[in-house]
């Protein structure tokens, strides 16, 4: 996992080609970007989208194994609860449809990403996004990017 300010977004770039994209795009990216799904290079994908953050998230933890997410809200903040993969539990098993699999909630890391934080959780990071800055729902604009890890 990788948390850390859009400022120090050079200390990751030629880790991976595909990461570069998604860091590049993140770095680039606009509070008035359209919502949709936009395909890029090396496999990568930018997903847009706006919605209110919520004090629970049902689904849980989830986890992906063809995908790292880049996570960075755009407008807004969230937060993300992080979680190594070995300390969850199985809840709904693998979709590869989906990309994910649902774990059980349980403690974690609280992630605030937003205000110029990103976020990148690899196949071996649980978390659990959309969820509420103090308790209070809130709107925010967030683009994920998947990035190809095979």
């Amino acid at each position: 996992m990788i948390y850390d300010h859009i400022k120090n977004i050079g200390l990751y770039k030629g880790l991976a080609p595909a990461l570069d994209v998604a860091l590049d795009y993140i770095a680039a990216v606009s509070a008035d970007a359209e919502n949709g799904t936009t395909l890029l290079e090396h496999g990568v994908k930018a997903v847009v989208s706006a919605y209110e953050t919520r004090l629970v998230n049902e689904k849980g933890y989830e986890a992906h194994r063809q995908y790292a997410d880049v996570q960075y809200v755009v407008s807004g903040r969230e937060v993300v609860r992080c979680k190594p993969l070995e300390q969850v539990v199985e809840s709904i098993p693998y979709d590869a449809a989906k990309d994910a699999a649902r774990y059980t909630d349980c403690p974690g890391a609280d992630l605030v990403i937003g205000e110029g934080y990103f976020l990148v959780v690899f196949p071996d990071d649980a978390h659990e996004p959309c969820l509420a800055v103090d308790g209070q729902p809130a709107p925010v604009k967030k683009v994920v990017m998947k990035v190809p890890v095979k």
